[in-house]
């Protein structure tokens, strides 16, 4: 599976183009991002969204080879489609954060049916096949993935224990978040709505 970082580009994306801040001294002041980072950021984002569609919605086909059948869909829907690009928008942007800078975080992602936007970004990452190996970075990892999730004794539509660095609190979120005391020099990220 190609990862974000080797996707190559001829042309500058428009919302690029729109990042620049203007001219100094005939040169193009550009923002926090350079517009490469801002592509490949982007690029990753929709893949990890692409992660989540896979796991809610599709039991075959999961690289789309063929035109989709009612046979590839998944009889009982579970995972929050509306929850999963916002979890994965802040994974991919804290994980740039926390590269750059060198930070120590914890990330609670509090949304009930909202794994599938903690785990897309996991798996594409690699992350989720070295822990969990017949999950591989493959079309065979992916459909597995995708076919198990939300699965009776498989992947669970919460992030549940068997999700590796996961702090689980039986749903119980405002504990999840005291877990930071013990590290004073840690930053918690919070990602429900209430916040």
């Amino acid at each position: 599976m190609a990862h974000a970082t080797g996707v190559t580009h001829t042309k500058e994306s428009p919302s690029a183009t729109r990042h620049k801040e203007g001219s100094t001294n005939g040169k193009t002041k550009e923002g926090p991002l350079s517009a490469k980072e801002l592509e490949l950021m982007h690029a990753y984002w929709r893949a990890c969204d692409y992660l989540s569609v896979g796991m809610i919605y599709l039991r075959e086909n999961a690289l789309l080879k063929r035109p989709l059948k009612v046979e590839d869909i998944k009889h009982r829907l579970l995972g929050h489609w509306g929850a999963s690009p916002a979890l994965s928008f802040l994974w991919v942007h804290l994980d740039r954060l926390i590269l750059k800078r060198d930070l120590d975080v914890i990330f609670v992602a509090g949304p009930g049916h909202g794994a599938p936007g903690v785990l897309g970004p996991a798996y594409l990452e690699g992350t989720y096949s070295e822990i969990y190996p017949d999950k591989s970075e493959d079309e065979l990892g992916m459909q597995k993935f995708f076919k198990q999730f939300s699965f009776l004794g498989a992947i669970g539509s919460h992030v549940i224990p068997e999700t590796f660095g996961s702090i689980h609190e039986g749903g119980e979120l405002g504990t999840a978040c005291l877990t930071p005391m013990a590290w004073p020099s840690t930053i918690l990220i919070p990602s429900w709505p209430a916040w």
